[in-house]
């Protein structure tokens, strides 16, 4: 049975910092078009308030969450626990893109310890937050971090991503408008 909470309390805080790995699943407007799922790691989230939330979003080959982002703002976030007490908790809200160019990003940035470069940072305002048990959820053993993001990202650098940003997350894979260029 889901509970409902009215606010990310510290009981919930701290199981999401104990988390090593959250999904956002996002969908376009309508019917027509890709649902979205991404699984995201690396020390990427943060609480901002008992009803706002905020990510890192690094590069990667599609850029789903932002396009559908853009067009709609609809987003969910959950978390599984792999290890100790089974749980799933989920926050369903609106979420804002910020670009590195804008105003936003740069605000949001000192919260974080970006481990590779940051494409955007999303913010959420949260707007439903439930638990539930998570009774069928596998446990597995959290062995560390993967380095293939943050050695690519050095290796890319900002000039790098520009053209990836242009080539590869300029539109989602349904032609949706995601990346600015700047």
């Amino acid at each position: 049975m889901a509970k409902l909470h009215p606010e990310i309390d510290d009981k919930l805080r701290a199981f999401v910092e104990r988390q090593h790995l959250f999904f956002v699943a996002t969908a376009p407007a309508g019917g027509e078009g890709h649902v979205n799922c991404s699984p995201k790691g690396l020390d990427s989230f943060r609480i901002l308030g008992p009803r706002s939330v905020a990510y890192i979003d690094y590069y990667g080959s599609g850029v789903e969450t932002i396009a559908h982002l853009r067009e709609n703002g609809r987003i969910v976030v959950m978390f599984c626990a792999f290890d100790g007490a089974p749980k799933i908790l989920r926050f369903w809200g609106r979420g804002v893109v910020h670009e590195p160019h804008e105003d936003g990003f740069a605000e949001l940035l000192p919260r974080f310890v970006p481990a590779a470069i940051p494409r955007a940072i999303i913010r959420i305002d949260v707007e439903r937050i439930a638990d539930s048990c998570g009774f069928g959820v596998p446990l597995y053993a959290y062995e560390g971090e993967r380095t293939q993001l943050p050695a690519s990202s050095e290796k890319k650098g900002e000039a790098g991503y520009a053209a990836y940003r242009e080539g590869k997350n300029a539109r989602s894979i349904d032609g949706l408008p995601a990346l600015g260029v700047v």
